[in-house]
């Protein structure tokens, strides 16, 4: 589906009048990385999936950056009429519900950071440099999309992942556009909220999976504590793609979170 101003490229599921619960994807990932969880909680919500400015069906960003992507959300939102949503930000997507909830702290119901991060750090930083040479090099060196997803895909799993899932995984990753996949990863280097993470004051889920490398347990659960209302969950021996890992778990653990914040559709 298309939102009526043409921008926003979406998938979605259930009563388009109950509480919309909105998915957002990591930078290797579409709004088709969330079917299962559509499929699952369209029961209760008005579950709705975006494609990311770039990705899928959306029009792109003139100039992409963590604020852009969030301002591109609250149009999401608005060209949706989507009132008081509960918003579930996967890695970059969790970065972008964090800077929206900057300037809009009490629109949303409830969010979930899921395998996210509060900050990136400098573009000079050592872990950063080395961070965006992995994966822009090999683009740099002729490499496709294509050509690296499935190495892509199986650097970010943990233990015996669902082949559906990672099937999905590596398609997603192998139709971003390159231009779309190398300006996000730019848009990570100086990201910093850690210190609007107190000011955080609606029900927030903090989700990490134990065998996840680019946003480590530890990192989470130390995150979760700057976070006044939040609740922290680990799932064990997945990796950073957890809904396609392991969607059992992982919609477990969100379909607890819901209950626990006692919205009644």
């Amino acid at each position: 589906m298309i939102t009526k101003d043409g921008r926003f490229a979406y998938e979605a599921a259930g009563d388009p009048g109950g509480t919309p619960l909105i998915f957002l994807h990591g930078i290797g990932g579409a709004a088709r990385a969330w079917r299962q969880q559509l499929a699952t909680f369209g029961d209760r919500f008005h579950a709705i999936a975006w494609d990311m400015p770039g990705y899928g069906g959306s029009a792109p960003l003139a100039s992409v950056s963590i604020a852009a992507l969030a301002d591109a959300l609250q149009q999401f939102i608005e060209q949706l009429g989507a009132s008081r949503p509960i918003l579930v930000g996967h890695s970059i997507g969790g970065m972008i519900v964090q800077k929206w909830l900057v300037h809009s702290p009490n629109l949303a119901r409830a969010v979930v950071l899921a395998q996210t991060s509060p900050a990136f750090g400098k573009a000079d930083g050592d872990w950063q440099k080395s961070f965006i040479a992995a994966r822009l090099g090999p683009l740099d060196r002729g490499e496709t999309m294509k050509s690296l997803a499935p190495s892509l895909v199986k650097e970010l799993v943990g233990d015996d992942p669902d082949p559906k899932g990672i099937e999905v995984a590596r398609e997603c990753m192998a139709s971003v556009p390159e231009a779309s996949y190398r300006a996000m990863m730019l848009a990570l280097i100086g990201f910093d909220q850690r210190s609007t993470l107190k000011d955080i004051s609606i029900p927030t889920l903090l989700l990490s999976g134990s065998k996840d490398n680019n946003a480590p347990a530890p990192m989470m659960a130390k995150t979760a504590s700057y976070i006044p209302s939040a609740e922290y969950v680990e799932l064990g021996a997945v990796g950073h793609l957890a809904n396609l890992e392991r969607p059992d778990a992982f919609n477990e653990a969100l379909g607890l979170f819901l209950n626990s914040v006692a919205i009644k559709t």
